[in-house]
């Protein structure tokens, strides 16, 4: 089985070609660049030097969000379009879920993080079991010190990754103390070889009915269901 891999759902840009067990491909960005421009030809350019045909390739899997509004449209859209006219089946996985299976080894709890501004965040609650990662906590869109409340709880060491925990890193340690621990370098990093391997064997999707998972309403669409009222 040939997966090929699409992350835009945030600020990295991640595309992967991972056949069976092997990644034979991947190219991984951090740029605050219009990835409208870039995925598309990041796809055919990683395509053409790993000498994979589009005849070749078995399934398609896409970060679906939470993330940058545009972000994740332009990643669904391109991989329902490549499902599509290839024939393919395609799979939606997490953004966050794809984040926090960079820690799939660590023990304890994992905390993905995407800052959504004024205090909140994307984020959910994992962990790793019977090779797997679980869903503890659903994926939410929340005030950073209300979920740090919340996890509190659970008493167990969290780890806390993304290129967005320094910003809320003072309130992390204030709130859960030496029970939070602060992911360093990669780790950081949503990897498309991961979301390969997350989407490989879980079942098909249809391709009509997959939508991106925002977790919140876009402003405007906010503004305007208040003028329906």
């Amino acid at each position: 089985m040939t997966i090929l891999a699409i992350d835009t759902s945030n600020h990295t840009l991640g595309i992967a070609l991972v056949r069976d067990d092997t990644v034979i491909g991947e190219s991984i960005t951090y740029l605050k660049k219009n990835h409208s421009v870039r995925a598309m030809p990041t796809v055919e350019a990683l395509m053409k030097e790993c000498g994979v045909a589009p005849s070749e390739l078995s399934k398609i899997v896409v970060a679906k969000g939470p993330g940058s509004y545009t972000g994740v449209r332009i990643g669904v859209t391109i991989a329902k379009t490549l499902a599509w006219t290839l024939s393919l089946p395609i799979t939606s996985i997490s953004s966050l879920e794809t984040l926090a299976a960079n820690a799939r080894y660590v023990d304890g709890y994992i905390s993905p993080i995407f800052d959504a501004r004024r205090g909140q965040v994307y984020t959910g609650l994992y962990t790793f079991e019977g090779g797997k990662m679980k869903e503890v906590k659903p994926d939410q869109n929340v005030l950073m010190t209300d979920w740090l409340h919340e996890i509190k709880k659970e008493g167990k060491p969290i780890l806390f990754l993304g290129h967005d925990v320094h910003l809320h890193q003072e309130s992390i340690r204030s709130i859960l103390g030496e029970t939070a621990v602060m992911a360093e370098g990669s780790f950081h990093n949503p990897r498309p070889s991961v979301l390969a391997l997350l989407g490989r064997d879980r079942p098909a999707e249809d391709v009509h009915q997959l939508v991106p998972n925002y977790i919140r309403l876009a402003e405007a669409e906010v503004k305007w269901l208040e003028g329906q009222k």
